[in-house]
């Protein structure tokens, strides 16, 4: 589920419904550091809940500040080639295999220095998920796919619906079935697949096309259907 609302509380009550996985949207959500960490302190009760975080640009000094507070799952969007990608992973690794800063001391991730040998164990902690989202992206997703320390390549539908020229078509057939074979691109360089999709349809062809994750809605939209259902349903009560 996406967790877009930036609020803890929202958080706690999506994070126990039995989900197994919440996304903390920072690009397109009013999310920061802050807000941010709260969640994280709220979803560390729920550890049956895999948390990602999804920072607003592939910013390696965003993401430097998304692990330090503690967390280890980063989605970055917009990845276009290789040479992106190769720099999110850089992002997330101490150096000699990257260019993350080092201040575990001040770090809630290493529980201010409580974790004795967290600088030499962090890079083996973090997964890092790049968002393919562009028909770039698509013609170079092998090579984006290939780059070593990438561990999962998710699609973004809407985006890549818009530079397809299907802007707010994300369920265009043409869109589904570039999908598709993105994924089963994805799977066939050995790495995990992912994708959103809030038509269950939908969600059912990605699954047998390969996917191994997919957000299936949004705390958000859940209260904004929800509140106008409930709405349409008395209004005809109104005098």
């Amino acid at each position: 589920m996406w967790i877009a609302s930036g609020s803890g509380y929202v958080t706690e009550i999506c994070a126990g419904s039995g989900i197994d996985w919440v996304l903390l949207d920072m690009e397109h959500a009013p999310n920061d550091i802050r807000t941010t960490l709260e969640q994280l302190q709220v979803l560390a009760g729920y550890p049956e809940a895999d948390v990602v975080v999804r920072p607003p640009v592939a910013d390696p000094v965003v993401i430097k500040q998304l692990l330090d507070i503690g967390a280890q799952n980063i989605m970055v969007p917009m990845i276009d080639g290789p040479e992106d990608a190769a720099a999110a992973v850089a992002a997330t690794r101490y150096p000699p295999r990257g260019i993350r800063g080092v201040g575990s001391a001040l770090a809630r991730a290493s529980r201010w220095n409580r974790l004795s040998d967290y600088l030499v164990t962090a890079d083996d902690t973090v997964s890092l998920t790049v968002q393919v989202e562009t028909v770039q992206a698509l013609s170079r997703l092998s090579d984006i796919a290939g780059v070593d320390g990438v561990d999962a390549v998710f699609i973004g539908p809407a985006d890549l619906a818009a530079s397809m020229g299907k802007l707010g078509q994300p369920e265009h057939p043409d869109v589904v079935s570039s999908i598709e074979k993105a994924i089963s691109g994805i799977v066939g360089c050995g790495k995990v697949a992912g994708v959103n999709a809030f038509n269950p349809e939908l969600v059912d062809r990605y699954l047998a096309a390969g996917v191994g994750f997919v957000l299936v809605g949004a705390d958000v939209a859940l209260l904004a259907r929800g509140a106008e259902q409930l709405a349409a349903r008395y209004r005809k009560y109104r005098p």
